[in-house]
């Protein structure tokens, strides 16, 4: 309807937000943070970090210490207070999951944590964490917007931006490196409209929320958030 009547419209569309974890990371830090934020509503948020790009020196090391802080997370019923991790929107999803668990494993990757449905009442899929997933498996293709982490690894940094920027969505992105040199060539050349760097802060009310290429139209939140309401007009006057 916006196009056809010449309206202005802003959207988040989503996205499948890369992670870039360089050999001279925090592992522990990025791992917890990580394993925290990836948890957040079952995986089911637009932002969630979803595709994770490891530097080969420390990917075993990360995935180890990730695989056993997301693991450990408790799956359940939201009103329990031991609870620290609820279920799917719905049993499509749990399905879903199952078929991007599968697919990885048949392409070569391999499961750290996880990786079967939960029985009983409730859609509900542990965290799963995947190592060694190939850029072809399904997982790195399509958002999951569920609890599955796939982990790829990689060597160059030019080679990583290549392979985070491949899709056709932009929204969020994030580093963790203790380099400014890296951090700056890096985050300078991501395709997102959003990048973290060694922490977690996006869609707070006073920073602009919004994507590039697939993942959106204009921002929500900041002063950007007027920018859809607005419209400019350029006067002239001519003054005896």
């Amino acid at each position: 309807m916006a196009g056809a009547h010449m309206k202005r419209a802003t959207m988040e569309l989503g996205g499948h937000s890369p992670v870039l974890v360089f050999d001279d990371a925090d592992i522990d830090k990025a791992a917890t943070l990580l394993a925290g934020y990836k948890g957040l509503n079952a995986g089911q948020v637009c932002m969630s970090p979803s595709r994770f790009f490891v530097h080969e020196k420390v990917a075993q090391e990360f995935g180890e210490k990730f695989a056993a802080a997301f693991g450990s997370r408790v799956v359940g019923d939201g009103m329990h207070s031991d609870t620290t991790m609820g279920p799917l929107a719905h049993t499509r999803r749990v399905s879903a999951m199952t078929e991007f668990v599968s697919d990885a494993t048949a392409k070569g990757a391999s499961i750290l944590t996880g990786g079967t449905a939960i029985s009983g009442p409730g859609n509900f899929f542990p965290p799963t964490v995947l190592m060694h997933t190939p850029d072809t498996a399904k997982i790195m293709i399509e958002e999951p917007f569920g609890p599955v982490a796939p982990i790829s690894t990689f060597s160059e940094t030019d080679e990583v931006l290549s392979r985070a920027n491949a899709l056709p969505f932009g929204l969020a992105s994030y580093v963790f490196t203790k380099s400014l040199r890296t951090s700056h060539y890096v985050t300078s050349k991501l395709e997102a409209g959003m990048v973290n760097v060694n922490h977690f802060g996006i869609a707070l009310p006073e920073t602009p929320l919004g994507g590039v290429k697939d993942s959106g139209m204009g921002s929500e939140g900041g002063s950007e958030t007027f920018d859809a309401y607005l419209a400019t007009k350029f006067i002239s006057e001519a003054t005896e």
